[in-house]
């Protein structure tokens, strides 16, 4: 057999059958065999598997062991004289594998290969080609010089953004998303290290390659899609410190103490630094609001307590002091309470949650304060006026925060997207019954067809006038089905496109349509599925609050 192909699977079902569909029609002439190590998913991946990929060998682990020992095991029972270890959140071209067999069989001396990879709005992703984390190396990676410098040979080294990316290159590193090689050299420097639970595994073995005198290429006539990040929060703590880890086990095991040293310090010093960073961003994220609100809420309140007291009463000091200390305080919490409670503070932003949590908060408010004692109970009507300022400022604020177009900050669109799908009659059809099962909106669904038909009202153009069409028709997003456009042209335009319109692919016979549009960010998905049942009310309230802590 020539080829073992190696999917580590850990709870990504839908992307994993993008992943295998591609990967059964690249190895279609191929004498080659699936192999698929689910690290103990509960998504039903295994499921899936079974019933989707008959031909492919599962292995099915009973708890998650890592990517390393997960490969190990795979690659034990493989028979094909090559393997490839493949990321599940991947999407591969239909010639890859015959292109990049082709390259090891004729080429000497060849260690590991890997391949240009793009994410999943075809942006290219530096890690296709990588050096070790030499001491300078990584400080100027670490600290941000590399990317003040992306291409200066010395600040840029880490991601050798000077080396032409649509060229072949002799690199360092080969990223585990995509590392083909021969089983015998695998045999001959060892299999991957399984003290690497998660990250650096690939350096680890790139390096060991390399010592024996291979050398390991990054090939660039193929791209893949890398929807990169989707098991793991890629800016989350325990990223930060998993994949930092993993350097310090690198440098321990390969650098000379004096080196290591050195290159340890640097590597903690970066995990207090980005953890800081991370933490303080997590904080200002969720608090920037909270904080807006509670401000505007109180300066609101006061002029208008003011305001009332001066005209209504015609007595300006009205109000005592602990209207001031205890009622305007109280208030404001009720109405962030409110907001809180109804997700008003999650990420797109709502309107109408921020409205039905205010309302709700003065509402409870309101009953509470018929309990209260008579000095306590300071004025109806300035509970009254002070929801309409809730509502009022909360949306303006929320207005004018979107408008910095910051990714934490977005305010929910509600209005009908207008969707082009690249598709035929049937797929067409089929795909807007996905996202009409999936949205609420009245969509407008145009089509982007290879036949001619001018029967179909719907369709607008060809693939080859896509960049036209977004113009013209005001196209919020794009979605391909994979039966009727081959990976190769998917990945194509997605490239030429460079970020213009969200991106998404609906994959052969799929009941989902799946797409990622950024290296940080969960991958979108339309998908039929039972509806979720909800949690009891009191429990759910109690995990919101323990969630803002988290």
């Amino acid at each position: 057999m020539e080829l073992s192909i190696i999917v580590v699977n850990y709870n990504v079902k839908h992307f994993l059958e993008q992943c295998l569909q591609s990967v059964y029609v690249s190895a279609k002439h191929i004498s080659s065999e699936v192999i698929v190590v689910d690290n103990n998913s509960v998504d039903g991946s295994v499921e899936m598997i079974k019933n989707n990929f008959p031909n492919t060998i599962i292995i099915n682990n009973k708890k998650n062991v890592g990517f390393s020992k997960a490969n190990n095991q795979a690659i034990k029972i493989a028979k094909g004289s090559i393997v490839l270890m493949l990321n599940p959140d991947t999407v591969i071209q239909e010639k890859t594998l015959k292109y990049v067999l082709n390259f090891i069989n004729i080429t000497n001396n060849v260690g590991a290969v890997g391949i240009k990879m793009v994410d999943g709005k075809g942006n290219f992703l530096p890690e296709s080609k990588r050096s070790l984390p030499k001491p300078s190396t990584a400080f100027y990676k670490i600290f941000g010089l590399s990317r003040v410098f992306p291409n200066s040979k010395k600040f840029g080294k880490y991601h050798l953004n000077f080396l032409d990316k649509d060229k072949i290159h002799e690199i360092d590193v080969i990223s585990g998303a995509f590392l083909m090689t021969k089983k015998s050299v695998l045999e001959e420097v060892g299999f991957l290290d399984e003290r690497f639970f998660m990250y650096g595994e690939d350096i680890d073995l790139s390096y060991r390659i390399q010592k024996k005198g291979y050398i390991n290429y990054y090939l660039p006539d193929h791209s893949i899609i890398h929807y990169k990040g989707e098991s793991t929060k890629k800016t989350s703590v325990n990223y930060i410190f998993t994949f930092y880890n993993a350097m310090i086990l690198f440098v321990k095991k390969h650098y000379d103490k004096k080196d290591a040293s050195i290159l340890i310090s640097i590597i903690k010093l970066a995990i207090m630094f980005r953890a800081l960073i991370s933490i303080t961003k997590r904080l200002i994220t969720k608090l920037t609001l909270p904080i807006i609100d509670a401000v505007t809420f109180f300066f609101g309140i006061v002029l208008i307590k003011n305001f009332w007291a001066t005209n209504y009463f015609s007595n300006e000091n009205y109000y005592n002091d602990l209207f001031l200390k205890i009622g305007i305080p109280s208030y404001i919490f009720f109405w962030m309470f409110g907001i809180y409670m109804k997700k008003g503070y999650n990420n797109p932003i709502k309107i109408s949650r921020i409205i039905i949590g205010i309302l709700s908060g003065t509402i409870l408010l309101l009953i509470i304060y018929g309990l209260l004692p008579e000095n306590l109970r300071f004025s109806r009507a300035l509970i009254i006026f002070g929801t309409f300022w809730a509502i009022l400022s909360s949306i303006i604020t929320r207005y004018l925060i979107s408008s910095l177009k910051l990714d934490s900050f977005k305010i929910h669109n509600s209005k009908s997207k207008r969707i082009a799908i690249a598709a035929n009659k049937t797929e067409f059809d089929r795909i807007i019954g996905i996202i009409k099962n999936n949205s609420f909106r009245e969509n407008i669904f145009f089509q982007i067809s290879k036949l001619a038909d001018k029967t179909n009202n719907a369709k607008i153009g060809t693939l080859e006038q896509v960049e036209e069409i977004l113009k013209i028709y005001k196209i919020d997003e794009l979605i391909f089905s994979a039966k009727d456009y081959k990976s190769n042209e998917i990945i194509s335009t997605m490239q030429k496109l460079n970020n213009k319109v969200e991106i998404k692919i609906a994959p052969t016979k799929s009941t989902f349509v799946i797409g990622s549009n950024s290296i940080h960010s969960k991958g979108e998905l339309y998908s039929i599925q039972a509806p979720k049942i909800k949690n009891n009310f009191i429990k759910s309230y109690f995990k919101k609050i323990l969630d803002f802590f988290n």
